[in-house]
């Protein structure tokens, strides 16, 4: 599964040029998982291989929408499909609901000290992902763990910034995967077919 996984991101995930992250940093390589993530294989194979960086205690999976979005959903439909010990989602607001209860996390009210672990396509500087984690925590269940897809093995920055805040920063590829081929030649990249 990870070997066809991590074909479809080197063929419909990856650029290679110029471009500026939203962390304002600027890179020659680019990756951006919904190419992947928003098909039903794409979706099927990260959501199986998700469920097995997960700990057994975990009950809940969560992320910032919009990236996150398909993938807590994933993992939660994958869970209960496969027959796996269910796992709830849990989407977080990047601004509080606007009215109603005014809230920031949607998604199953799950006992207080639930153990959550929060999902990112791309890690960069780990801002997004900490943020899902502070609200998560701040609803009061327990973050210690993120996972994310690929890591852009910007190995200083986010290192620090996960200490920072207490979380393991778990991947299932870093960028030198998607780049590389099987020959270690740089990957250029195809669109046919994504």
């Amino acid at each position: 599964m990870k070997e066809e996984l991590l074909s479809l991101l080197k063929k419909c995930a990856y650029r290679h040029g110029e471009f500026i992250l939203s962390s304002g940093k600027t890179t020659e390589h680019y990756i951006n998982c919904k190419p992947v993530i928003l098909t039903g294989r794409g979706l099927d194979l990260v959501s199986n291989i998700l469920l097995d960086y997960i700990d057994d205690d975990v009950k809940a999976v969560a992320g910032l929408t919009l990236g996150a979005d398909p993938l807590v959903s994933g993992v939660a439909m994958a869970s209960h499909l496969w027959n796996r010990r269910l796992i709830g989602g849990l989407i977080v607001r990047k601004e509080p609901k606007g009215h109603g209860t005014n809230a920031w996390i949607e998604g199953p009210v799950l006992p207080e000290g639930s153990k959550v672990v929060v999902l990112e396509d791309v890690i960069t500087t780990g801002a997004s992902a900490i943020k899902a984690a502070q609200k998560v925590r701040e609803a009061g269940y327990v973050v210690d763990t993120i996972i994310s897809i690929v890591d852009r093995q910007e190995h200083e920055e986010v290192d620090n910034a996960m200490a920072h805040h207490k979380l393991a920063l778990k991947s299932i590829f870093v960028l030198d995967n998607i780049i590389r081929d099987d020959n270690d030649s740089e990957y250029t990249h195809d669109s046919e077919g994504c």
